[in-house]
């Protein structure tokens, strides 16, 4: 008996009556089956680059009873497969969830809004978008009102297929993707040459014996070109018209099959005229175009795949043990939270955690855009995918896997790229009704010509229906706007929502919070003074436990004096403090207002950031905070100066701190005091004057206002980056990048201006020229190729060019 024969079934673990009836050789072995159904999946799972889902099981499965032909998605229904791409959404219903999606058959941008219309016409979808430039789908749903299947099989019944979103899963995605495009490619730059060179005696006046002869030969070279390397036209045109839908696909397919179709009616009947020549020369410069389209798309791909290889394959686990302490290697995704790790010189850090002993440099460069090393020591945080440069360390693993900062920004660059701006999807709509107006005025013109002159009616309306293609006014934002995006992720500003970018280049009024903002977030306590004989030490560590949990920057100040007493009934209330309880005593800490619940101001002992302690109502100690202003604060607001910008410090902090802090940096409006609903009404009264208002802030207690701005901005370090609402998240301390942002925007702004102005102009002027004659079909197909080249290498350079203060 063999290993398969011994073994239950590989799936479920039910006794297997035939080892020999359902087999698959998975992961170089051969599995046994106990029915189709387990066999299915299986082949599923793994056929997915899912097969660790086996290793990782805590549990077998239970035998499938569905329908054979749809086992291959009820697989994807499994709790334990979706763990590895599905997770909460942010929204008030456990039952809400969301997935990043890979979809295989997109030809051209129509083809995300024929998607895109599908899904959501089944209850339970929420929200869908589909990049077409890294050919990604993400969709939040209800899962107790639609099944994941349910949502695959939709989708595949018109043609595409969705699989989980994982790197290995796209690489191979793209080199199948790579390998037919080059073939068909090269089946049609193959039938072109050879037709051509048969063109020659056609048109060059061969006998009636020979014409005859040639348009047979010219038949068979253009029937692979038309059946093999025309089919990805075909094939979407046919979906599209099934959905009721117009792409860009059906006036092309329209034009290849008519031409061909004609064709060999002439070679049959010996009479009229053949245009193999044409119809094999626009599909190769067709193919050429949508070729180099698909390079520019999976090079952006690429660009965002980056985050996927910062993490190491392994880490090096320290255990101690009665001998003393030991390093083993481990897989990295076998780390557990506690864990301590060594990180040498060079590589890079396997999650996210704290230095528990040891100091270097760390550098964060390919996350935060920052290019110069951080210096960390213990106690300091440090980030999964960062790479030690210095020294030895030994970290505690705080995060791992989904729930690391790294995988966080993963799934907002992924959430930024599909998120679709209005102009984005106005252009997408508009293009079904470009070609629904391409395809009436094609019909006209056929019918002029075929009144006018027959013989020229077919060459002419073919090149009507292909130069005509709006690929480029398809192309001339998305494309702009997806190198915008990684250009300006990697200066260290991650864009969430691609709407604001058109506010970005109109901002004209700056408003920056301070702690945590124009400050390095880092409050320290410089001075404790109690009213009542409240030693120091017991005063900070009551401190420190009404903040522990707290994420805002002051609760760091407290840190090393957690620990030590616990709090309870913690209550945070935004702009003013915290409240709880400590052995039996009700204890609050904040403004001092606040503290002593009279709702007055009390003078404070000296100029400085002083908040005070109260037990009972009574107050008992005050503590000065001092924070270090950033680098980078200065020379970003004399940058928005010079451009006539105007910049205003909105902060809840005591007057004197925040006057002396304007002053500093040379900021003349500054309002101090102010709670999260009185920041929102200096905004709104600025946007009532007609300007656009920028808002920075730590995006915790400035979601109000973040929310109210025409563009927020949060800082990423004082927020948890997977529950934003911000527009952006600077993910670096460098507040210069915001004033290169704006500059950034408008060139972003001028580039989509001159993409569509380019689009417009090329069909304007292209489509009166067929009509009239004087473009052949062939040169046609060159022009459409050329036109859509045209828009995204103009696109492009907004990816590879600087941000600069110019």
């Amino acid at each position: 008996m063999n290993q398969a024969q011994s073994q239950p079934c590989y799936h479920c673990g039910l006794p297997v009556a035939d080892p020999n009836e359902y087999t698959a050789t998975l992961d170089e072995q051969a599995r046994s089956f106990c029915c189709p159904g387990c066999q299915a999946v299986a082949q599923a799972i793994h056929g997915s680059g899912l097969a660790s889902f086996y290793q990782f099981r805590s549990e077998l499965n239970l035998k499938p009873d569905t329908e054979i032909q749809k086992l291959n998605f009820e697989a994807y229904d499994l709790p334990e497969l979706q763990k590895e791409f599905v997770f909460p959404a942010d929204g008030e219903s456990e039952n809400l969830v969301q997935a990043q999606l890979l979809v295989e058959g997109i030809t051209c941008a129509a083809c995300v809004w024929l998607i895109e219309h599908r899904l959501q016409t089944l209850d339970g979808i929420e929200r869908v978008s589909v990049n077409a430039a890294t050919e990604r789908l993400s969709i939040r749903w209800h899962k107790d009102k639609i099944r994941m299947s349910e949502i695959l099989s939709a989708v595949f019944d018109i043609g595409y297929k969705l699989t989980p979103a994982n790197e290995d899963q796209a690489q191979e995605k793209r080199q199948k993707e790579d390998r037919l495009s080059l073939m068909r490619l090269g089946v049609a730059g193959f039938g072109m040459m050879q037709v051509g060179m048969v063109a020659v005696a056609l048109y060059t006046g061969a006998s009636e014996q020979w014409m005859i002869y040639w348009r047979w030969v010219s038949l068979i070279i253009a029937t692979p070109v038309v059946l093999f390397s025309a089919r990805p036209f075909f094939n979407a045109a046919i979906r599209a018209l099934r959905q009721k839908h117009l792409v860009m696909d059906v006036p092309v397919s329209i034009a290849i099959g008519f031409a061909y179709t004609a064709s060999i009616w002439a070679t049959l009947s010996a009479s009229g005229e053949v245009y193999f020549d044409s119809v094999s020369m626009f599909t190769f410069f067709l193919l050429l175009g949508r070729y180099l389209e698909m390079r520019a798309r999976h090079n952006n791909s690429l660009g965002n795949s980056k985050f996927a290889q910062l993490l190491p394959l392994t880490a090096t686990l320290v255990r101690k043990g009665t001998n003393g302490e030991s390093q083993t290697t481990v897989a990295q995704k076998s780390l557990k939270i506690g864990d301590i790790v060594a990180v040498g010189t060079g590589e890079s850090v396997p999650c996210d955690g704290v230095i528990e002993d040891g100091e270097t440099l760390i550098d964060e460069s390919l996350l935060t855009g920052e290019s110069s090393p951080v210096k960390k020591s213990v106690r300091d945080s440090v980030v999964a995918g960062s790479v030690n440069m210095e020294s030895t360390v030994k970290i505690k693993v705080t995060a791992i896997g989904q729930q690391t900062r790294l995988s966080a920004i993963e799934r907002l660059v992924e959430s930024a790229s599909l998120n679709k701006p209005y102009q984005i999807a106005l252009a997408d709509k508009l293009a079904s009704y470009f070609v629904g107006a391409v395809l009436l005025f094609s019909v006209l013109i056929g019918g002029f010509w075929l009144w006018h002159e027959p013989s020229e009616a077919l060459w002419i309306v073919l090149s009507v229906l292909v130069v005509t293609c709006p690929c480029a006014l398809s192309l001339a934002t998305p494309a702009a706007h997806a190198a915008a995006l990684s250009r300006l992720r990697g200066a260290g500003l991650l864009v969430l929502n691609s709407d604001c970018l058109a506010a970005l280049a109109k901002v004209d009024q700056v408003a920056f919070d301070k702690t945590g903002t124009l400050t390095v977030g880092k409050p320290q306590v410089v001075e404790y003074k109690s009213l009542n004989s409240l030693p120091e030490e017991e005063g900070l560590a009551i401190i420190a436990a009404l903040e522990m949990g707290s994420s805002h920057p002051i609760a760091a100040a407290f840190q090393q004096w957690q620990g030590n007493k616990t709090a309870r009934d913690v209550k945070n209330t935004i702009g003013s403090g915290v409240s709880g309880t400590i052995d039996t005593r009700k204890y609050r800490f904040g403004k001092a207002e606040f503290a002593s619940e009279t709702g007055k101001a009390i003078p404070a002992p000296s100029s400085g950031q002083w908040l005070l302690l109260s037990c009972e109502s009574e107050p008992v100690a005050w503590v000065k905070l001092d924070d270090k202003l950033r680098e980078s604060a200065k020379e970003s607001v004399e940058l928005f100066r010079e451009r006539k910008m105007g910049v205003e410090l909105i902060s809840g902090d005591a007057s004197d701190t925040v006057e002396k802090m304007a002053q500093a940096l040379g900021i003349n409006e500054y309002r101090a005091g102010c709670l999260p609903d009185e920041k929102l009404d200096i905004i709104q009264k600025h946007q009532d004057k007609q300007k656009v208002v920028m808002m920075v802030g730590d995006g915790i207690n400035d979601v109000p206002v973040l929310s109210g701005a025409d563009v927020s901005v949060a800082m990423s370090q004082a927020t948890d980056l997977a529950q934003t609402r911000a527009d952006c998240i600077l993910l670096n301390a460098d507040l210069t990048v915001l004033y290169k942002a704006i500059v950034f925007a408008k060139r972003l702004r001028k580039t989509v201006k001159q993409n569509l102005t380019w689009a417009l102009a090329y069909n304007g002027l292209a489509l009166p020229l067929a009509a009239l004659g004087y473009i052949p079909p062939w040169a046609a197909a060159i022009g459409m190729s050329l036109s859509s080249l045209i828009v995204v290498i103009n696109a492009l350079r907004l990816s590879r060019s600087e941000l600069t203060a110019a």
